[in-house]
């Protein structure tokens, strides 16, 4: 068909021109895109063109051209549009494939016409894609107007919503607000009526506080009168329990002196040929009394007036009978001067009468049998003793101030050190036991290891002296504190722990003598009684001081009991005779014993030398001889042999009726 392939030439010349290859959207003033900006873009037809080409343009063909236009024109007015209704694109050469499928010659037949302008003449197909658009317009319009509407409806429905709930919401918040203040204003009054009531009854506590404050301070008062008046009655009471015993200490001192001037008398009994025993027993019987009443007063507390009555009494008997006996003695002395001088005139007349001869030297005073003679018990220690007791307290003083600064130091690493150092000297001596063998020696191996400077392990740790520069002086110092405190403790309580703890103590001795000097020093301290040395009551000395350097245990102002007292004396001496007896028997004998049985025979002949104190004494001479014998048998007897028996009955005739 002619008409046909001059359409597709038609549309194809109208794609060529350069209005052809404009791009033309409907809605790009919606989209804002420039639109200069598409005119350099390929033209494309629009999406109805296909449509219009396949079912338009067939119908056209049967119509009169005439026809064609006066509908258009019709259509056109119908819609209220002009005539010229905007160009719609044609399609692409890819729906014709007639127009594909012309030659080239075709091609360049129609060339010449393209170049001229052409319009499409009105046909069906342009006024259904114009009345396409016209309704999509209207469409598009008709939709917008409703959806303003519908929006605008929308919002006055929300703002209405919205005030109404505003206004029922202040009504609310005004409800709950006066609720508020309903229950605040009740609150308030029940608080100020609880106030009221509280204030009613506290006002009723305080005034029944008041009269309890003031009944209570009246017996406070009485009370604390009453503690001050007792106070003030036990002071005066102690105080005068004080000078009372100050007074019999000085009475039993002079009893004591008198007693020994007693003895002394007795160097007279052979030159005089008098017996002088009656007033060394009458002496003796108030020297007991007088150490009964203090004894007694050590236990009950303080002297009575009876008491000091009595010992004055005694001191005062005394007194009668030194001066009885030195009357006595005087006469005594008198006539035998005299009968001295008799016989000397005798002589001298016999002589006369045989004639001159030589004179005889005059024979001297007749010093008893024996020709020995009865010497004072003393009082007071020997100087030399008293000099060797201070050089170890001296020695012992010294070590604890070498290590002071390990003592007071507040490093927590050095207190680590000081408490492994002291459970490491002193937990293997409280190990010691009676039993023997291997498990002795190791204990004594540990300590020698520990004071050689090796380390040992002590709690899990490796422990060594050389941990600190005082480490060594520390741990001698408690080494030996800790074997004398089994001493006063184990041994006191068990008497054959004396041995296994004198062994290990003897070979430590042997091994590092700095060690036993500690041992005599701290041994010294609790038990004076060890040098022998019985400390002398100066004036002014505090009572509870003069008992510690006795010996006794001091708490709160009371001292121990003199059976516990006694106990603790008699553990520690039972240990110095073992350690003078026994040697750690792995050692090597070439050596001599540190602190050997000659030093347990001046202690024995110093204490047989000083005046006997009551009960102390007693306990520990038996004590001491029991361990020696128990120990190593007649050890004394064999090394002193005809001395040793002579002092045993010293102690049977002499000593123990004193």
């Amino acid at each position: 068909m002619p008409s046909e392939g001059r359409c597709w030439e038609t549309l194809q010349a109208l794609r060529s021109s350069e209005k052809g290859r404009l791009c033309y959207h409907r809605d790009w003033l919606l989209r804002g895109e420039d639109v200069l900006e598409e005119c350099m873009s390929v033209p494309k037809l629009s999406t109805y063109s296909g449509w219009v080409v396949d079912h338009v343009l067939p119908h056209m063909q049967e119509n009169p051209s005439s026809s064609e236009t006066s509908e258009s024109s019709r259509s056109a007015s119908d819609l209220g549009q002009p005539s010229c209704v905007p160009k719609s694109p044609v399609r692409t050469p890819a729906f014709s494939p007639a127009s594909s499928a012309t030659p080239e010659g075709a091609e360049d037949k129609h060339e010449p016409q393209h170049a001229e302008p052409m319009a499409l003449q009105s046909s069906r197909g342009v006024r259904v894609e114009g009345c396409i658009r016209m309704y999509e317009l209207v469409h598009r319009m008709r939709g917008t107007e409703g959806l303003r509407q519908w929006q605008e409806e929308q919002e006055r429905k929300v703002r209405a919503l919205s005030e109404m709930a505003s206004e029922q919401l202040k009504r609310f918040d005004e409800r709950k607000e006066l609720k508020h203040h309903k229950e605040f204003q009740d609150l308030r009054e029940v608080m100020e009526k609880s106030s009221r009531e509280a204030l009613g009854h506290q006002e009723k506590l305080k005034a029944e506080h008041r009269h309890r404050a003031k009944i209570l301070n009246l017996k406070l008062r009485e009370a604390e009168q009453q503690r001050l008046k007792q106070a003030e009655q036990e002071r005066l009471r102690r105080e005068e329990g004080q000078l009372r015993l100050r007074g019999l200490y000085g009475l039993q001192e002079e009893v004591l002196h008198l007693n020994q001037q007693l003895d002394a008398s007795e160097q007279h009994k052979d030159a005089l040929k008098e017996d002088l025993s009656a007033f060394r027993t009458r002496g003796n019987q108030l020297c007991g009394l007088v150490s009964g009443i203090i004894r007694a007063t050590s236990e009950n507390g303080f002297p009575t007036a009876e008491d000091q009555a009595v010992a004055e009494r005694a001191l005062q008997e005394m007194r009668d009978l030194l001066t009885s006996l030195q009357q006595e003695i005087a006469r005594a002395c008198e006539d035998k001067r005299r009968q001295e001088e008799e016989a000397q005139v005798k002589r001298q007349e016999s002589h006369m009468q045989q004639g001159p001869e030589v004179p005889g030297e005059t024979p001297a005073p007749s010093q008893g049998a024996g020709g020995k003679q009865n010497e004072d018990l003393q009082v007071k220690v020997q100087d030399s003793t008293m000099r060797w007791y201070q050089q170890l307290q001296d020695i012992s003083s010294q070590c604890v101030l070498a290590f002071e600064e390990l003592t007071n130091s507040k490093d927590s690493q050095a207190k680590k050190i000081k408490m492994d150092l002291q459970k490491a000297a002193t937990i293997p001596v409280s190990q010691i036991s009676t039993i023997a063998g291997s498990k002795l020696k190791e204990i004594f191996d540990k300590i020698h290891s520990l004071l050689s400077g090796k380390p040992v392990q002590s709690g899990g740790r490796s422990v060594s002296v050389t941990l600190n520069p005082q480490g060594l002086d520390f741990v001698q110092y408690k080494l030996a504190e800790k074997f004398v405190k089994q001493g006063e403790e184990e041994v006191a309580s068990h008497h054959e722990a004396a041995f296994p703890i004198a062994v290990v103590a003897s070979g430590i001795w042997e091994l590092h003598p700095r060690v036993g000097d500690l041992i005599l020093a701290h041994l010294h301290r609790k038990c004076p009684y060890s040098v022998p040395f019985y400390p002398a009551f100066k004036e002014g000395m505090a009572l509870e001081d003069y008992q510690r350097m006795l010996g006794y245990q001091v708490k709160d102002s009371k001292v121990e009991q003199q059976d516990n007292f006694l106990k603790r004396m008699s553990g520690m001496i039972r240990l110095y005779a073992a350690i003078i007896q026994l040697r750690w028997p792995h050692g090597g004998r070439q050596q001599v014993h540190p602190h050997g049985l000659n030093h347990g025979w001046r202690w024995l002949a110093q204490i047989l030398n000083m005046e006997p104190l009551s009960d102390v004494t007693a306990t520990l001479l038996f004590d001491f001889l029991e361990a020696s014998n128990a120990v190593c048998g007649n050890a004394l007897m064999k090394q002193y042999q005809v001395q040793f028996w002579k002092m045993i009955l010293l102690i049977k005739e002499d000593y123990f009726p004193r």
